[in-house]
């Protein structure tokens, strides 16, 4: 089957461009290699969200799937590896086979970015984690660490509070760099141990977390802890889309408040294309765009 549109990525963008696209009457897969929501779905709490207090970010993430479904979007669990142009349209090489479509969007979104330092891949799993709301019940009662200083780091970090003891937050500047009014609930609360102007040197422990090593205006430090949770960012994961897809130097896809990439018929929604703010509102405008561009492209 030849799809008018195939959406790579089920997050936030690319869940509201299926809404829109089969809204318009076009023919819809949706390609996702990991989970329904995006870093959505791995936020505990959604406070930003226009109309909404608060609500789960599992919640969120779940509401927007089914809105899509019950309107007839397609799922597939799978990766996109590859993507190539072809006449008419475009062929997406995924993990369980070949895939055609008349227009793509990508919404790939980004992943969480990595510390690189010695530790933290040989103990990812027992005791290092990316995801302070998927894995931060298996720490209720243990000392924890957060590493970081955006606004993901400092909602882990308040997360955890709830859960343990002690949340050492190791943040490498002066300044935590989050929202206001996360940095005063952080300050508010006693648990949560900063330590400003420090680097992570390493993750210690043989089979199992035991100490997270940082250096900071004392010197070489120590911390006991069972737990480290890295939020350090994130980094968009586009390369299986270039070529042909332009990236700039930071490899986020080259496309405009449209969401057109240099590639006709090829549109790039949220987190993965060149934008000055990243947020759930963002992701969700640049799916409408992408979902009406592609039924413009469809149509002339």
């Amino acid at each position: 089957m030849v799809y008018d549109v195939i959406i790579i990525g089920a997050g936030p963008a690319g869940l509201t461009a299926a809404v829109y696209a089969r809204r318009a009457g076009l023919s819809t897969l949706i390609l996702e290699g990991t989970l329904i929501g995006g870093q959505a779905a791995v936020t505990a709490d959604i406070e930003n969200w226009p109309g909404s207090l608060r609500m789960a970010g599992a919640d969120f993430a779940q509401a927007l799937w089914k809105q899509a479904e019950t309107l007839g979007a397609g799922l597939l669990f799978s990766r996109a590896e590859a993507l190539s142009v072809q006449e008419g349209g475009f062929q997406i090489k995924a993990a369980n086979g070949l895939l055609e479509a008349r227009t793509v969007i990508l919404a790939p979104g980004a992943k969480r970015r990595k510390l690189g330092v010695p530790g933290e891949e040989s103990l990812a799993g027992k005791g290092v984690s990316w995801c302070a709301v998927c894995d931060g019940a298996f720490f209720q009662g243990k000392d924890v660490a957060v590493v970081g200083g955006g606004s993901t780091a400092l909602e882990d970090a308040l997360f955890l509070a709830r859960l343990c003891p002690r949340v050492w937050l190791v943040h490498r500047r002066e300044a935590f760099r989050g929202e206001a009014r996360l940095i005063r609930q952080v300050e508010k609360t006693g648990s949560i141990q900063r330590r400003m102007n420090s680097t992570v040197r390493a993750i210690l422990g043989d089979h199992q977390v035991q100490g997270l090593r940082i250096d900071g205006p004392e010197g070489e430090l120590d911390l006991p802890v069972q737990g480290v949770f890295v939020a350090v960012g994130l980094e968009p994961d586009n390369l299986p889309f270039s070529p042909p897809v332009e990236l700039d130097q930071w490899g986020y896809i080259k496309a405009g408040e449209d969401c057109r990439t240099n590639v006709p018929g090829l549109f790039a929604a949220g987190d993965c294309r060149t934008r000055d703010l990243r947020q759930l509102v963002t992701a969700a405008a640049d799916g409408a765009m992408a979902a009406k561009q592609a039924e413009e492209w469809l149509n002339h």
